[in-house]
């Protein structure tokens, strides 16, 4: 069983990016068949980018309360949430924190880390940069 996430997108349809599988597999959605793109590990949350080689270890999902952190050189960013009905929250300092998407039919609170830091949030980077450009 797949969890399909959707990427909000305000007065439009929401957009399909991609999947992530029963035992934590992360699928892009494309033309064609679906690209591996990334895992998560149910056990302890922790997400990794495919790669050749030694998957890249992204980050992590808290379990308990689907908080979602970048790994970085010293402490984690925090970058968002994971609701448990598959709802996700980009984390904006001093403001409410924006949903950007959601994962229909969410089995574990790990999937849907994997869906906010593999598919959903290159997506909201690439808005927002291009936001700012735009200035």
């Amino acid at each position: 069983m797949s969890n399909e996430v959707y990427l909000h997108r305000s007065m439009a349809p929401d957009l399909l990016l991609g999947r992530v599988s029963g035992s934590g597999k992360v699928y892009a959605t494309r033309t064609g068949p679906d690209k591996y793109i990334g895992r998560v590990e149910a056990n302890n949350g922790k997400i990794y980018a495919a790669r050749t080689g030694p998957d890249d270890y992204l980050g992590r999902v808290d379990l308990e309360n689907g908080k979602v952190y970048r790994s970085l050189v010293g402490p984690d960013e925090y970058l968002g949430r994971v609701d448990k009905d598959g709802s996700l929250y980009y984390h904006q300092p001093m403001a409410h924190d924006m949903y950007i998407g959601k994962v229909a039919d969410m089995t574990a609170i790990s999937n849907g880390g994997a869906a906010f830091l593999l598919l959903v949030l290159p997506e909201v980077e690439a808005g927002l940069s291009e936001d700012e450009s735009n200035d």
